[in-house]
Parts: structure tokens; sequence; C-alpha cells
């Protein structure tokens, strides 16, 4: 464990406990600690929130581009962060396009790699790297998680789950290597134990009882070393720290009473899964914050739904399920559920956007230091289009200015942007994939 001393603390300190150990956000005391120049650099996070089944795009796409675009219908909940946005069009995964099988799985499976999926449904499944694990395995060495692959629907990874292709195409987004798929974590509580427990745990009795220990708090258990720490920083950092371990205590709170809440039927959720889907993708983002600020992970990605989702939104009226409704043969109702649906997702975002935004980080906020690439691998859900792909950016990371509209040439691929994020994010990174080269978003 760092020694705590009252000049300055390491980056990589820990509060640790009985089988837990808990990073810290950047406090002002640490900088001393970083005094080569090269070191004070404030670290970059890249972050991928997926959404399935395509787009209104009528509703999608302003219609002016540059920086004096309007916020259309689905848009609407992040143009008060207009600063921190930056809207992309005319992106194409051509991947998808050359790819046999279903649409959705082509989609997904190609989305973040632009390597094409072998066709099958067994399990000799292969793709392609995807860019967010290159920049894992970039920042292997400074993280306690190489990466978080997070879900909001329970996801199986065998089997076929669109017209001969198997579920390891429609249900995850990120592959470790071209044979091997990363399935999505979709309970808080099995994250959270994962960025805050020991660093290699194990099924045997010892994990199980501390896995036990996490129905008490995990400041409980921290709580001698944390008042030791705190005795020795100023003022600054000792609310920093407050918010930090609040913005913890907060979360773990709302996953245990998902655990036992009493209005959920029984057998509805696994432990740990909020009932309501807003609640539930918030929670999802608060862990992915939380990881952010105390560096314990840089790289993430999301899926607010798989591939083929047919989830329903009773509370906004949509008791559809939603992949049918995205075949919706222009029919005017289900064109209106759809957009719904589109809405609400992206006001969920906008919460993660504004924790970001919200959240101290160095000399500016978790935002400035981000790059969150939102959307999905379908533009029309009803002609399973991968061609203009509804995509945007949120954050600054490697200077991005934001408040900008960027119609890339139709037909651009993809990997081009993967290209531009990985060197804002500064992993180094000439092409990938099919890319002709690097996405310019300062036109």
């Amino acid at each position: 464990m760092t020694v705590l001393t009252q000049k300055h603390l390491s980056r990589r300190t820990l509060l640790r406990g009985a089988g837990v150990a808990l990073g810290l956000p950047l406090l002002d005391a640490m900088h001393p600690a970083l005094a080569a120049p090269a070191k004070t650099a404030k670290a970059s996070r890249m972050a991928v929130v997926y959404v399935p089944n395509g787009i209104m795009m009528n509703q999608w796409s302003p219609a002016k581009t540059g920086t004096d675009f309007e916020f259309t219908r689905i848009l609407k909940p992040l143009e008060r962060f207009r600063s921190d946005i930056t809207l992309i069009s005319g992106l194409a995964n051509h991947a998808a396009t050359k790819a046999k099988g279903g649409g959705h799985a082509r989609a997904s499976g190609s989305f973040l790699s632009g390597a094409i999926p072998k066709y099958t449904a067994g399990a000799d499944v292969r793709a392609g790297t995807t860019f967010d694990q290159i920049a894992a395995h970039h920042f292997a060495s400074e993280t306690r998680v190489p990466s978080l692959q997070l879900g909001c629907e329970d996801s199986r990874m065998v089997g076929n789950c669109d017209t001969g292709s198997s579920c390891a195409y429609t249900n995850s987004l990120s592959w470790k290597n071209p044979e091997t798929p990363l399935a999505v974590e979709v309970n808080p509580r099995s994250v959270f134990e994962r960025l805050f427990g020991t660093v290699d745990p194990s099924l045997d009795p010892a994990t199980r009882a501390r896995r036990a220990l996490y129905r008490k708090s995990i400041l409980d258990l921290t709580r001698q070393n944390t008042q030791s720490l705190a005795g020795t920083l100023g003022a600054s950092d000792k609310r920093k720290l407050d918010e930090y371990l609040t913005a913890i205590r907060e979360v773990e709170t709302r996953i245990a009473k998902a655990e036992k809440d009493p209005e959920v039927p029984m057998g509805e959720k696994p432990s740990g899964i909020p009932f309501a889907f807003n609640e539930y993708v918030k929670l999802m983002f608060d862990l992915q914050v939380i990881a952010f600020q105390a560096d314990l992970t840089r790289v993430s990605t999301m899926m607010m739904g798989r591939e083929g989702s047919v989830r329903t939104y009773p509370e906004i009226g949509v008791p559809d399920p939603h992949h049918p409704l995205t075949h919706h043969r222009n029919h005017p109702d289900f064109i209106e559920k759809v957009t719904k649906i589109n809405c609400l997702h992206v006001e969920l975002f906008s919460y993660f956007v504004e924790r970001l935004k919200a959240t101290p980080d160095g000399d500016g906020s978790l935002l400035d230091h981000s790059s969150i690439l939102y959307g999905g691998a379908l533009s029309d859900g009803n002609q399973h289009s991968n061609q203009n792909l509804p995509l945007l950016i949120a954050g600054h990371a490697g200077g991005l200015r934001g408040g900008r509209y960027v119609a890339a040439p139709a037909g651009t691929p993809v990997t081009n942007l993967f290209v531009n994020m990985m060197d804002r994010a500064g992993v180094p990174a000439e092409n990938f994939g099919d890319s002709t080269g690097k996405l310019d978003l300062s036109a």
C-alpha cells in the first residue's frame, strides 16, 4: 500500500480494507508526485455508448452543418451541451455491407473493428480486434482494470441470434482479438466488485467470504485508511475526496436497493439490477464515472441494448417490442414509437454527459479529458442500412473543440473516426481496420 505523507500522494494511492482497494480521484496533493513534465498531461478516457436497431434519421440529422446547426427532436436533450458535442455524418461501415448473415449481426459484429465477421452460428466466431481494446492494451499498465464492457440486457454469447449468425455478434461490441468477443457485464453489483474488489478474485471460499463483505459498505471497510488520508489533505482536496466518497455511497445504496426491492416481482431481474430501465442505465453510467474519476480504467463500452433488442418501453407509452417497430414499413404510428425510444436513449445519455462535466479532473472536468462516442451501427433500421451512421462525440479529449456538425464525404469508413479517437487519446494508430486515413473533425 502506498505510504501516505503530508507532502504528496502517488496517483496510484489506494485506500485498502478487508478484501477491497479503493482508488482515488486526482487530488492537488498528487501534483508534486507528477513533477516530470511528461507525466503532468491529463489522462484521456474513451467510451462507446451503443444504441441498437437504427435511428429515425430524419429526426436525428440537423439541416445545417458547421457551428450554426439546430438540435433536432432526438438530439434536443443534448442542446445544453452544445459546446461539448461534435455531430458527425457521412460515415459508413463497409465491413457490414460485405459480410454475410443477419443485418443486425453484421452491423454490431463489425462496428468497432471494421473487420468482416465470419458467418457462423457455432463456436468458431471470428471478427476483428476492436479499437477500444487497442486502447485498453495501451493503457493496461497504468490502470487497474484494462476496460469495462457493460450492457443493459442479459445477453448470451452462444447460439443463433440472427439468421444463422452467432449471438456473439449481436450481443457484444468489444473483441480482445479476432477470436475472442468480450461478454458484457449486466449486473451493477458485479461491476462494482470488479472495480473495488481484490485484483485477482476467484471462486474459492475466501472469495465468497469477501463478496459477502460487500453487503457492508466498501467505505466502512476502508474507514480507517480514509480517515488517515483525510488528515493529510488540504481543504480543497478534502472536499474532492468527500464528493467522490459520497458518489460511491450513493451507487452502493442504489445497488443494495435493487437487490432487495420489494416492488420487483421475484425472478424479474438478477440481483443488483434496478427494475426501472432509466434507473438501470443511470446506475451503469455512474459506475463508469467513478471508474474514470479514480483512473481505475480509461476505456469502456456500453450497450444500452443489444442488436435485435425486443425491449419494451411502457414508461414512455411504447409497450411494443423495439426491433419489430423499426421495421415500420413507413407506418406513422410505428415511426413515432421508434422516435420516442430514440429520444429516451439520448435523454439518458445526456445524464452521462452531465455527470462527466460536473466531475472535476485536474485542470478541468472528466468531460474535458474524455472522448465519448454515442450512436449505433445501423442508420435506417427498416432497411438495415450501414450508411450515414448516426454518431456523435461528447467531450474534448485531445483538444476537440465541440459545438459543430461535421459532414464527412459520403461513404467515409467509420474506422477513420476510430483512428482520430485513438490519436486524441494518445494511442498511436496511423490506420485501423479498413480506414483510409484519420477523420478530420475540424471541418
